[in-house]
Order: C-alpha cells, then sequence, then structure tokens
C-alpha cells in the first residue's frame, strides 16, 4: 500500500512525496486522513534543522501529530467500525522514510487504541485536540496549582488560558509581545510583559519556547512559586542562581500529552466548557504543503495553519 505524505527529505526541503505504507495487523485500522495541522513548535525545529537529538529523529521523515480523518479498513480485533471520524496524534506506519512524528499523510496505518472517535461537528477543528491536550498536560502535573500567568499568546497559550478557566482556575494573566496576537476579544487579559509590574505569581507556564526567558521569569516569582515549562526548547536552558534560590524556585517540566489528557479535553469539548472556535486562520490543500509549511513558520497572520487532504485520492 502506498500514499502520499509530507516529505522532509533535509532542512527546509519539503515535499508531497509517494511513500509506502506498512501493511495492517490485526489490531491496526487504516484512516483516509481528511485534515492535518501544522505545528509551529516541533515541526518547525524539524523544517529548520533546529531539533536537538531525537528518538526517532532523521531524514527524510514524515513530520506531523494533528490528524483527523475516516476510518475506512479495520483489523479483526480492532474496536473500531468504518466511518468514524477520529483523531490520530502521530503514526509509525512507513517503509524506508522515519515518522517524527508521522501524521502529515493522506492515509495511516495506526493501532486501533490510536485513532480517537471524536465528535462530527468538531471538523477541521479536531485537529487541535493535541495541543488542547499538550496544554491540559501542562495544567495539570501532580503537586502544582493552575497558573496564573501564561506567557505565550499562540494557539497552545491559548488553548491553555482557556483550559484553565475551564478547570475552574481563578482567570490568568497572558503576556503577549507581539501586538497582532494582542488583538481580540479574549476572556483574560492579553498585554505586553513590560506593562506588568507584579512580582508575585504563584504558577507561571511558559509556552514561549524562548531559551533567555527563565531569569524575566524567576524575577516574576512569589516565593516557593513553579515555573512549569511547557515549550520546547531548541538550545540549552540557564538561569541566575542567586534570585532562584532567594525564591526557592521550582522549575517544572512537561513533557508530551497522554491518553487521559486527550480523554479530559474531549470531554470538556462535549460539555460546552472548551471551545476550539477562532484558532485556525489558514486552511491549505495538501498538495500546496511546501508554501504552506513557509507560510506556517513565517509568524504574521497565521496563526494555525491546517492541511486540506480531501481533495486528494
Amino acid at each position: 500500500m502506498h500514499t502520499l505524505a509530507v516529505v522532509l527529505d533535509a532542512p527546509e526541503r519539503i515535499a508531497l512525496s509517494e511513500v509506502a505504507l506498512t501493511p495492517p495487523t490485526l489490531n491496526d485500522v487504516v484512516v483516509d486522513v481528511e485534515w492535518t495541522g501544522i505545528s509551529t513548535g516541533t515541526e518547525k525545529l524539524l523544517w529548520s534543522g533546529a531539533m536537538p537529538p531525537f528518538p526517532g529523529m532523521g531524514y527524510p521523515l514524515v513530520p506531523g501529530y494533528e490528524s483527523v480523518g475516516r476510518i475506512v479498513e479495520t483489523g479483526p480485533d480492532a474496536n473500531h467500525r468504518r466511518g468514524e471520524r477520529v483523531f490520530v496524534g502521530g503514526a509509525r506506519c512507513y517503509d524506508q522514510v522515519h515518522a517524527l512524528f508521522g501524521g502529515a499523510s493522506r492515509r495511516l496505518v495506526v493501532p486501533a487504541e490510536k485513532a480517537i472517535a471524536i465528535d462530527e461537528t468538531l471538523g477541521e477543528r479536531g485537529v487541535l485536540i493535541a495541543l488542547a491536550a499538550t496544554a491540559h498536560h501542562a495544567l495539570t502535573l501532580p503537586e502544582t496549582q493552575l497558573p496564573d500567568l501564561i506567557v505565550g499568546h499562540g494557539v497552545l497559550g491559548r488553548l491553555a488560558a482557556r483550559l484553565v478557566l475551564a478547570l475552574g482556575g481563578n482567570t490568568p494573566t497572558v503576556w503577549e509581545n507581539d501586538s497582532a496576537r494582542r488583538s481580540g476579544t479574549h476572556a483574560y487579559p492579553v498585554i505586553d510583559s513590560s506593562e506588568d509590574q507584579r512580582r508575585d505569581y504563584k504558577t507561571i507556564l511558559d509556552m514561549s519556547g524562548s531559551p533567555a526567558i527563565l531569569d524575566t521569569l524567576v524575577a516574576r516569582l512569589a516565593r516557593h512559586g513553579d515555573i512549569i515549562l511547557a515549550g520546547f526548547y531548541e538550545s540549552a536552558l540557564s538561569f541566575n542562581f542567586p534570585p532562584a534560590f532567594m525564591r526557592e524556585a521550582k522549575f517544572r517540566i512537561a513533557a508530551e500529552f497522554q491518553r487521559a489528557d486527550i480523554d479530559a479535553v474531549c470531554a470538556l469539548i462535549a460539555k460546552g466548557k472548551l471551545s476550539l472556535d477562532g484558532l485556525i486562520t489558514h486552511l491549505r490543500d495538501a498538495r500546496e504543503a511546501p508554501d504552506a509549511y513557509r507560510t506556517a513558520f513565517s509568524g504574521g497572520t497565521c496563526l494555525k495553519m491546517v492541511l486540506d487532504w480531501r481533495t486528494l485520492q
């Protein structure tokens, strides 16, 4: 079986190419993908060549972990039905290409438990479940409080702020130094960091991915406060010890989302407590993938880019 997929042959060399798929097993499902999201965090690092050494890393590779599609084939041991719309958070179903994270493809073969049924009405917004689950994972680390400061107002930061409210937390402050990303109406304040004089935040959630931000965050932290690192950082992090020592600061790292995070997010969406509206700004035909990736990584007005695979056979 073959399919078309986004393939990074080398940094900044991206194309839509035919790839071979591994045959499905008894517990696999075959998914015809409708939409995939482009991550401006990990995928940008892969595209630029700045991704640190990582298990499964290598070129050529198929990126992507934000896929929504329909099941077209099920193994006899798979607990799914044909026609179900599902979210898939990546795949490892290719011969001769790396899969980090493997979701940007017209067709996927995945274990049945990796295909998660979602509400039909979500449509392309379903790709945002990955980022919502990432934010949920960071917010619910053991022995941490919901943040009162979130750094970064990209899609991940916006979802984190919405989730804080959905989980019953106090309204957080969000820092965003890009004026374009502060615009709009939100249920929480979005301000330039230079306008904020507070120095008693109990929990700060950093979504910026900036390796130089720790000293700034420590200076705004209350004594015994937490800093949760939820971005992906391409270079070494460092901080001046004395200010952190005086505050007895705690640093936490949030890793990738788990199935429990996806289930929690889907439940909040179903109850109307979490909205995925207003976050996708660009939708492009998958045949335009090379240009779409470059647009997604150029910043500007592109908040979230989604590829539409439905026109490809």
